[in-house]
Parts: structure tokens; sequence; C-alpha cells
């Protein structure tokens, strides 16, 4: 009997830590969400930053 009261209790410390990293996972993304909404969109061609555009590769000769 003890060792199954012993396994009661270590589920239910599971499920609680489980609900609360659910709960923190959920608010994350709603803060994610807020901030994208907050910043204004730019133009479709514009970049975020100032530079400009680097090739991937080097160019042949």
């Amino acid at each position: 009997m003890h060792e199954y009261a012993l396994h009661e209790i270590r589920s239910a410390e599971l499920l609680r830590r489980a609900e609360q990293e659910r709960l923190a996972r959920e608010i994350l993304r709603g803060r994610r969400a807020a901030r994208r909404a907050a910043v204004p969109r730019a133009a479709d061609g514009e970049s975020h930053t100032g530079r400009t555009r680097r090739l991937r590769f080097p160019r042949t000769a």
C-alpha cells in the first residue's frame, strides 16, 4: 500500500508540473503574438535591417 501511495503522489506531482509548463507555454505564445501584432508591418520587399542583401554563394569567374 505504501508504494501505491508514493506512486499516486508522484503521478499527481507530474500532472501538476505538466499543467504549469503548458500554462507557461501558453503565456509565452500570447506575449509573442501581442508583440507581433504591435510591430508595424514593413513593405513586402523591405527588410527589417538597413543592410543590403548579400548573395548566398560567391559569384563564379
